[in-house]
C-alpha cells in the first residue's frame, strides 16, 4: 500500500496524540479522530477491495455503505468512518490484500 497520505491535517493540530498501529507499523493520530481519518493521514488508502484488489478509502462516510470495514488485531471488524481510534488500537488492513 502506498505510504503517501491521502489526507493532510490543516486544523485542530493541537489535540493530544494517540498511538496505534496499522498492519504492525506504529502510527499516531489525534484524540477524536475516526479510524478512517487516522489511517488516511498516514497513507493513501484504507484497504484494498477483497475481490478486485482496488484501493478503498471509504465512500459514504456515515457507516451505511460498508466500504470502510477494517479488522482489529483481536478479530473485531469496525467501520473506520464511525469508529474512533483508541490508544494502542491494532488495525489490520491485510497489507497488500485486505
Amino acid at each position: 500500500m502506498s505510504s503517501k497520505a491521502l489526507l493532510h491535517r490543516v486544523a485542530e493540530t493541537e489535540r493530544q496524540t494517540v498511538s496505534f498501529s496499522i498492519d504492525g507499523r506504529p502510527a499516531t493520530a489525534l484524540v477524536g479522530d475516526t479510524v478512517l481519518t487516522a489511517v488516511l493521514t498516514q497513507r493513501a488508502q484504507l484497504r484494498l477491495h477483497e475481490f478486485s484488489g482496488t484501493p478503498r478509502a471509504g465512500f459514504c462516510m456515515m457507516g451505511a455503505c460498508q466500504d470502510c470495514w477494517v479488522a482489529t488485531e483481536g478479530g473485531a471488524r469496525v467501520r473506520a468512518c464511525s469508529t474512533f481510534v483508541t490508544p494502542d488500537m491494532a488495525l489490520l488492513t491485510g497489507g497488500e490484500r485486505a
